[in-house]
C-alpha cells in the first residue's frame, strides 16, 4: 500500500513533493516531455515557488486534444477509466492505475475527517457509483478506508433513500444538495418523520453552500430551515481527484496540501491577493496514471488568507463563484450563472434552467425558463431578481416536462441548470 506524508506538512515539504512530481512528469509523460522541451524548462533547475510559475499552463483543450500523450504509465496498468462531467464541452477521458486508486481513497478518506465522520458512522451515498463518475467510486474507498460502513442507494429515488434511511440509520448522508429539497418534499407528502430520522449530517457535492461573501447561500439557509442537519460543502473536479472540504466552522474549503498545490490567477497569469477572485490553477501530487502541471480548471473563486479557527494549518479557498467561460455580460454589467442561481434560490423557486445566447449584435442575452406549474408570475420573478442582481432578465414558462428534459438530460450525470448557446 502506498504511503501519504500527513496533510500538515510544512512549505518545504510541499514543494519536495511539487519536485518530485515535475521530475516524475518531465520522465514518464510524452505530453509533458514534449512540453517542456519546447519552452526550454529544465525541471532539475526549479528551486522555489517561482521558478515553477515559470511553466506554461495546460489547458482543458491540451488534455482533449492530446489525451494518451499525458498517460505516464504503460496502458494495460489502468483499472479505472473514467471522464469529466463535459459542463463545458465533451467529456475528457481520464485514467487511474492501482496506486491512483489508493491515492483516491486516501483523499476522501481525509476529506471525510475533516467534516467529523468517524470509524463508526454509517453513510449512505446518494450518488451514483457508476457512468464513469469518479467521485461515487471515490466516496466509495474513502470511507472503506476510514471503516465506516456504507450504503449505496445511488442517485434519485427518493423512496429508496427513505426506506434505507429507516434501515440502516445513516448518520451521514452524500449528496447533492438540491437533492435533499426532493428528499424533504417527498417525506412530507408520504408522512415521514424526517425531522426525527437518524441522519445529522451531510456531505454536499455540486453546490455550493457559501456565497462570495462567506456567508450561507441562499440553498444552505433553505434547507437547513426545513431540516436541522450540518451541512458540509465539498469542491473536487476529476482532474484534480483531489477533494477541498469545509470544517465545521463553514468558512470555506480546506486544501489537502500533500495532495494538490493550488495557485490562483488573474488574467495576466499573476496570483491574486487573498479575498481576490483568479481563476483556480492546480498541480495535483502524487498521481501516477495522468500527472497534470498548472492546470487551469475554469473555476473562479478566491484565497482565504486568514487561519481557520478549528485549528488545522491546511490554507481553504473560497467557494466557486463561477466558471470563467461562462461569464455573462449584460448591459455593461458581468455576472455568472451562478448569481442567477442564488437570486432564484433566494426565491426559493427550483424548477428552471438559465439559457444564454447571443443577439443579432453579438450581446449576451440570458432567459430564465420556469415551469408553467409555478403559481408565480413571470413578471413578478423578474422584478425580485431585478432588486437583487440589480438587471432585468427574461422569464419564459415552459411545460414541466420540457423542463425535466432540458434539466435532466439522459446523458448528464448532474442537472444542467446553465444552458450555454452562445457558441451555436
Amino acid at each position: 500500500m502506498k504511503d501519504f506524508l500527513s496533510p500538515d506538512i510544512s512549505l518545504e515539504q510541499q514543494f519536495e513533493l511539487l519536485r518530485e512530481h515535475l521530475l516524475y512528469a518531465k520522465q514518464n509523460s510524452p505530453f509533458y516531455k514534449r512540453f517542456l522541451d519546447k519552452n526550454k524548462i529544465n525541471v532539475s533547475g526549479i528551486e522555489t515557488y517561482r521558478d515553477f510559475q515559470q511553466i506554461p499552463i495546460t489547458s482543458k483543450e491540451d488534455l482533449q486534444r492530446h489525451n494518451l500523450d499525458f498517460l505516464a504509465v504503460d496502458y494495460s496498468e489502468i483499472i479505472d477509466h473514467v471522464t469529466t462531467s463535459g459542463t463545458l464541452g465533451n467529456p475528457v477521458n481520464f485514467m487511474l492505475n492501482e496506486a491512483d486508486l489508493q491515492r483516491l481513497a486516501y483523499n476522501e478518506y481525509e476529506s471525510f475527517k475533516i467534516a467529523g465522520i468517524v470509524k463508526n458512522d454509517v453513510v449512505q451515498i446518494t450518488t451514483t457509483l457508476d457512468r464513469r463518475f469518479m467521485a461515487g467510486m471515490a466516496y466509495y474507498l474513502g470511507l472503506r478506508k476510514l471503516g465506516a460502513g456504507i450504503i449505496r442507494t445511488g442517485s434519485g429515488l427518493p423512496g429508496l433513500q427513505w426506506d434505507s434511511i429507516e434501515r440502516f440509520k445513516p448518520k451521514f448522508l452524500v449528496a447533492v444538495p438540491s437533492f435533499l429539497l426532493k428528499l424533504i418534499d417527498y417525506a412530507e407528502k408520504n408522512g415521514i418523520d424526517y425531522k426525527n430520522s437518524s441522519v445529522k449530517g451531510v456531505i454536499c457535492i455540486g453546490e455550493s453552500l457559501l456565497n462570495e461573501h462567506l456567508e450561507a447561500s441562499a440553498l444552505r439557509i433553505k434547507i437547513q430551515r426545513l431540516w436541522d442537519v450540518e451541512l458540509y460543502s465539498t469542491y473536487a473536479s476529476t482532474e484534480m481527484a483531489t477533494a477541498f472540504t469545509e470544517c465545521e466552522l463553514h468558512k470555506g474549503n480546506h486544501i489537502l496540501p500533500n495532495l494538490i498545490y493550488t495557485e490562483i490567477l488573474d488574467e495576466a497569469g499573476k496570483p491574486v491577493k487573498n479575498g481576490e477572485v483568479g481563476e483556480l490553477v492546480v498541480t495535483p501530487l502524487q498521481v501516477e496514471s495522468m500527472p497534470l502541471i498548472r492546470y487551469a480548471t475554469g473555476d473562479m473563486l478566491m484565497n482565504i488568507g486568514d487561519d481557520c479557527a478549528c485549528g488545522r494549518k491546511s490554507k481553504r479557498i473560497g467557494p466557486v463563484i463561477g466558471r470563467k467561460k461562462q461569464m455573462l455580460k449584460i448591459k455593461g454589467t458581468s455576472l455568472y450563472p451562478q448569481h442567477i442561481q442564488e437570486g432564484m434560490n433566494a426565491l426559493e423557486i427550483s424548477d428552471y434552467f438559465i439559457e444564454a445566447k447571443k443577439d443579432i449584435f453579438g450581446n449576451d442575452q440570458v432567459c430564465i425558463k420556469v415551469s408553467e406549474e409555478f403559481s408565480m408570475k413571470p413578471t413578478e420573478i423578474q422584478e425580485l431578481l431585478r432588486e437583487k442582481l440589480q438587471i432585468k432578465l427574461e422569464i419564459h414558462r415552459i411545460s414541466a416536462s420540457e423542463l425535466l428534459r432540458k434539466k435532466f438530460p439522459k446523458e448528464s450525470r448532474k442537472p444542467m441548470i446553465f444552458h450555454d448557446l452562445r457558441s451555436i
